[in-house]
């Protein structure tokens, strides 16, 4: 992996976008470097700043943006995410593969800013089954839950815009799915 590249992981909340990535991380930590994003919403309990998210302030995040320290961001669910421009810019540069776990308006923005992205959309068996997780991590109140659920709709309707659509129905399955579209060579065609 001497090349440096950018991965997009998107997917609705509620996913397993988080869980595939700590195990695709573990399995490969030396080949790849995860995105911390910044984000203006309350750490979740066993969350730590600099780690999961960066926690900024409103007033931070609007300031980061006015001076074009993201590569992308968007409002989601009442809260601001974005990804800091340097840090993935500066691994790119130096060859390492660059994973970003973003949702759907922040993968748009990395398609204009970096054609070249592999952009992979991680889908629910059904929306069921992602109600249940949303609703399992009991970590929401039901207003978000229901933005959530909303966006999730709208973002299922787009998963035809990534390179890669991936159901996760089974975790072992789907972080497979995954490592055959990093590490797998594409066959040649005659």
């Amino acid at each position: 992996m001497s090349k440096g590249r950018l991965i997009v992981l998107t997917g609705p909340s509620g996913v397993g976008k988080g869980t595939l990535l700590k195990s695709l991380l573990q399995r490969h930590k030396d080949d790849l470097f995860l995105s911390v994003s910044a984000t203006t919403r309350s750490p979740r309990p066993g969350e730590v700043d600099g780690k999961n998210y960066h926690f900024v302030t409103r007033p931070q995040f609007e300031r980061m943006v006015a001076q074009g320290e993201f590569l992308e961001w968007a409002e989601f669910a009442g809260n601001c995410y974005g990804t800091p421009r340097k840090p993935v810019e500066e691994k790119i540069r130096s060859g390492k593969w660059v994973i970003l776990e973003i949702e759907l308006d922040g993968a748009r923005q990395i398609r204009r800013s970096f054609p070249s992205a592999l952009q992979i959309f991680i889908a629910p068996p059904s929306m069921v089954e992602l109600e249940a997780r949303i609703r399992g991590r009991a970590q929401d109140p039901e207003a978000a839950i229901l933005r959530r659920l909303q966006r999730a709709w709208e973002e299922i309707e787009a998963a035809g815009e990534f390179d890669i659509q991936i159901v996760n129905d089974d975790l072992e399955r789907a972080l497979g799915e995954i490592e055959i579209a990093l590490f797998e060579p594409v066959a040649a065609v005659c």
